[in-house]
């Protein structure tokens, strides 16, 4: 059976969610990520649309969370984790077009 590895996941059981008591392969941190990632099509094709300065702000919760974590020894929580993956998966996408869009203009106008 093939498994998937995710190289940038530390997969930490205890920050990561359960199913059927199997382990997700990735943490709740990441599993929000991939589901903000999955809406790129949705800014692609303009259905959403983020300006450049909102797209930035919504990576800082993830930011501030992850860091606050690492240097003042504070412990968030699964779904803390999972719901600040998910804006900065928006914002990260939401940025992704906007340059995506930039550099296209640059090429074909």
């Amino acid at each position: 059976m093939t498994k998937i590895h995710f190289v940038t996941c530390h997969k930490k059981p205890e920050r990561s969610f359960f199913y059927k008591g199997k382990q997700f392969p990735i943490c709740a941190r990441c599993t929000g990520l991939y589901l903000g990632f999955v809406l790129l099509p949705f800014f692609l094709f303009g259905f959403l649309r983020f300006n450049i300065y909102l797209s930035m702000a919504l990576i800082l919760p993830t930011l501030i969370d992850g860091l606050t974590q690492a240097y003042f020894n504070r412990e968030s929580n699964n779904l803390l984790r999972f719901i600040t993956g998910v804006i900065a998966g928006l914002g990260c996408m939401s940025l992704t077009s906007i340059l995506g869009n930039y550099i296209g203009y640059l090429i074909f106008d």
